[in-house]
């Protein structure tokens, strides 16, 4: 039975596709970023096929390649490109798929659709990636409050970067919600940083 999950964060520019590559490469899951936005010659897609070397893994095509680094909805505007939401449709595969989302959950796709909407229509489970930062607090409860007021479940939260132990405890205390696992920060990323990290650490995905 396949276990395809949502890699969805508290923000942006958190870890969401080091999170991705770590799961890729320990769990052997296929990849997908339905919408690339920006730094098209060096996306989320190539950055973790670069960094990985699970021959299990499959790198499925964006939906959308959006030219400028910023909001979906003003990419997509710039390029005179309408996204809609009938075009998210799961790649197939025999594998387990790993869906990786652009920005945070309530970042819009277009004027009327955000990403948040995007994780409920495809009705799969969301890996949490967040971040100790000055108020991640907040925006991490924030955003598991907008998951579960739609029903969203959260198989667990990833902590990437820098570890702040009473801010992780606080959070998964008030939440109940499970670390699956911590990502430090890496000086340099490489298919061996990659590697040699999941080869040391227990990466798993359990349901919530």
């Amino acid at each position: 039975m396949q276990q395809n999950i949502i890699i969805a964060g508290i923000h942006t520019g958190i870890g969401k596709t080091v999170c991705s590559a770590v799961i890729c490469q320990a769990l052997g899951y296929d990849y997908w970023k339905p919408i690339q936005a920006g730094d098209l010659e060096n996306s989320d897609t190539l950055f973790v096929q670069n960094n990985t070397n699970n021959s299990l893994t499959t790198f499925h095509q964006e939906r959308y390649k959006l030219a400028t680094a910023i909001s979906p909805h003003k990419a997509a505007a710039i390029d005179g490109v309408s996204i809609k939401k009938e075009d998210f449709i799961l790649p197939t595969s025999n594998n387990n798929i790993l869906v990786e989302t652009a920005g945070g959950i309530m970042s819009p796709i277009n004027t009327n659709f955000l990403v948040v909407d995007l994780i409920q229509y495809l009705q799969l489970p969301v890996v949490l990636v967040s971040n100790n930062y000055l108020g991640s607090i907040n925006h991490t409860l924030l955003t598991i409050e907008a998951l579960s007021n739609r029903q969203i479940p959260i198989n667990g939260i990833v902590f990437c970067g820098e570890t702040v132990p009473s801010s992780q405890t606080f959070i998964t205390a008030h939440t109940q919600i499970p670390i699956l696992f911590s990502i430090p920060q890496f000086e340099n990323i490489s298919t061996k940083t990659i590697v040699d990290f999941t080869q040391q650490t227990n990466i798993k995905i359990s349901n919530h």
